[in-house]
């Protein structure tokens, strides 16, 4: 047993109220009365993780069951780790300070995947096996979501379940399982076949990979037969009450702030964001639930701002409405815009919306040219970004950021050289309108293929195959007066076989957090030659998963997970990228049939509202939003 006490460790640390909790809103229950103990874990540092909406919904609902004590853990910083290494302290719970072990059940939010080798580092620290297959009968049971569970091969020997999906019943679903299991006092074992006939769920142990001769992936099979052969993944049919009282940290965090999630789902279909294609179909809160919420959220918390989260805000059908009325109930309300359209209607919105001095808009093209923006489906064009840019800076703004990506199919260097012309147009219409004030940011990250999008079959480019557009960018940009950053090729290529990964990968994995590697998302910790070692030790080409153009008919690691969209409408979208024929978002016309027409909902007989009827609703309702712009002009 340690001789020191928490306390103690805080004394020692940067930063103490990373690990102490008892902040505002957080519950704090009664550890021998509840009969069901979770700890939702983060796999980053505090800072980041409190600004994960996910987990703030998933511990409101979770607590609001008497029996039912929800916690939090996140990934303790340098100095803390060291100092529960050399003092034998295990990794403790935020709300009781319970070590992670005696928890019934720990679940880790996968957001990023470079937060893999945190997840073996926080099991380590402990206490409870890294490895599955050794985890006892006094272990918990270890759990996973979020977007990276949709890949879970890479994980799958350091996970006992993945839940795939939308998790507000199915953390409740589980809550049900555990006062089963200890009522009953059910084996390890026997609660790990229990997770197979839950919807949505998917336990690594009950499948094994199989390879052809060449060492390839050939097929994922079912070892027993209640596990079935394709998991779909869960969907919550109308979006739960938003979240009012969430946690108030002591320390800022990454984002500071109230947030009401306004939509989720989206359906433009750009086809790198996986984000896109796994979170349809889209549902919307009318305005009257979100002006109710922010009045919640500001009595709640004392925040003066508020952001509206969505995938892309400003497509919501009654946005107009929304803003006049948070504006007119909230007059000194702060409210942001996230994520928006590039266009000028989304400019007015956040005109509207901007209280006090007007810094940065940020816009996200994507692309340097038509054809390549024509290519990826991003219905962008240069006459929008332009004119978002001159409404923007008339209107006072000072700053317009913009999001690119590199390495995109079919991209060459005139495409990339248009990022710069880009660039430099809009920081000729900041001069005209704001003068030596007027600054533009281009900001550029490398294409990471993802699982469950048309660019999973895509071939990352190598880093020396982006060092000459990276220098062209920089080059370009330094000539126009704009500010330019871009990401680490290095870490984009670990992120890419992370993220396409088979079952080997695991292995790689281990021998990365072996040999030191954490962090791996904050420069000062990723280490690229930990990471090749890690592969050479595993026996895995990590270029095999990165850097070639997959066949479109070979298995992939994650076939046995359906995420609603159809394997055949992905392999249509990826054909079209070479013909550059774009689709159109079908909540502005007719139905893409990209197979959530006719994906059942999870929890029972009914199908998740028939989504042709949704799209003709919501495209009604878009139409009509449009007889709003002229009020909405006026509160300008």
């Amino acid at each position: 047993m340690p001789t020191v006490t928490i306390d103690d460790l805080l004394r020692r640390v940067s930063k103490p109220s990373r690990y102490t909790g008892g902040e505002w809103n957080s519950v704090t229950k009664d550890w021998a009365a509840a009969a069901v103990r979770i700890a939702l874990a983060y796999p980053d540092a505090y800072d980041i993780g409190m600004s994960n909406m996910g987990l703030g919904i998933l511990y409101d609902i979770l607590n609001r069951y008497e029996d039912v004590a929800c916690e939090r853990v996140f990934a303790p910083w340098d100095d803390m780790e060291a100092e529960m290494r050399r003092e034998g302290v295990p990794l403790w719970s935020l709300e009781t300070r319970h070590p992670l072990r005696e928890f019934d059940i720990v679940g880790f939010t996968f957001q990023y995947e470079m937060t893999y080798t945190n997840v073996l580092n926080m099991l380590d620290l402990a206490g409870i096996p890294v490895l599955a297959r050794e985890r006892g009968e006094d272990d918990p049971i270890v759990i996973a979501g979020g977007s990276g569970a949709f890949n879970p091969e890479p994980m799958a020997l350091f996970i006992d379940a993945f839940v795939l999906g939308e998790g507000e019943d199915a953390v409740v679903e589980l809550a049900d399982l555990v006062r089963a299991w200890k009522r009953e006092g059910t084996p390890r074992e026997q609660r790990l076949r229990d997770l197979l006939r839950m919807p949505g769920v998917y336990v690594p142990r009950f499948y094994e990979a199989r390879y052809d001769d060449a060492g390839h992936f050939a097929a994922l099979e079912p070892l027993v037969p209640e596990a079935p052969a394709v998991i779909r993944r869960r969907i919550v049919e109308q979006l739960p009450p938003p979240l009012v009282k969430p946690i108030v940290p002591f320390l800022q965090t990454v984002h500071d702030r109230a947030a009401v999630e306004i939509q989720r789902g989206c359906t433009q279909g750009c086809r790198f964001c996986q984000a896109g294609m796994i979170y349809r179909p889209t549902r919307e809160r009318s305005p009257a639930e979100v002006v109710q919420a922010a009045a919640d959220l500001m009595a709640n918390t004392g925040y003066d701002e508020l952001s509206l989260l969505s995938l892309s805000t400003t497509d919501h059908s009654e946005i107009v409405p929304m803003v006049q009325a948070l504006t007119e109930r909230f007059p000194n309300l702060k409210v942001s815009l996230p994520s928006t359209r590039v266009d000028t209607f989304s400019v007015d919105v956040a005109n509207a919306i901007a209280k006090g001095k007007k810094h940065t808009l940020t816009l996200a093209p994507e692309a340097g040219s038509q054809r390549l923006r024509n290519a990826i489906n991003k219905l962008v064009s240069d006459a929008d970004l332009l004119g978002a840019a001159e409404n923007a800076f008339q209107r006072g703004w000072t700053g317009i950021k913009m999001y690119f990506m590199v390495g995109l199919p079919t991209e060459t260097m005139e495409d990339v050289a248009g990022i710069v012309e880009l660039g430099k147009q809009v920081k000729a219409i900041g001069k005209k309108y704001v003068g030596g004030r007027a600054r533009v940011r281009v900001s550029t990250s490398n294409l990471v293929p993802k699982p469950h999008t048309p660019f999973q079959w895509a071939r990352q480019d190598t880093a020396e195959e982006l060092e000459p557009k990276h220098f062209l960018l920089k080059d370009g940009c330094r000539a126009a007066g704009v500010e330019f950053s871009w990401n680490d090729p290095r870490d984009s290529f670990i992120e890419a076989v992370l993220s396409r990964g088979d079952r080997r990968v695991s292995e790689a994995v281990y021998e990365a957090w072996r040999r030191g590697a954490k962090f791996d998302a904050w420069s000062e910790h990723f280490s690229f030659e930990t990471w090749q070692e890690a592969f050479a030790a595993a026996g895995v080409d990590p270029a095999w998963f990165a850097h070639r153009e997959w066949d479109t008919r070979e298995p992939l690691p994650w076939d046995h997970i359906d995420c609603g969209v159809t394997k055949a409408y992905l392999r249509g979208q990826w054909q079209a990228v070479h013909s550059t024929k774009t689709v159109g978002d079908c909540h502005h016309g007719a139905c893409n049939v990209c197979g959530m027409q006719n994906f059942d909902a999870l929890r029972g007989e009914k199908g998740v509202a028939d989504c042709v009827v949704k799209v003709g609703k919501l495209a009604e309702l878009r139409r009509g939003a449009r007889k709003y712009e002229g009020e909405l002009l006026e509160l300008v």
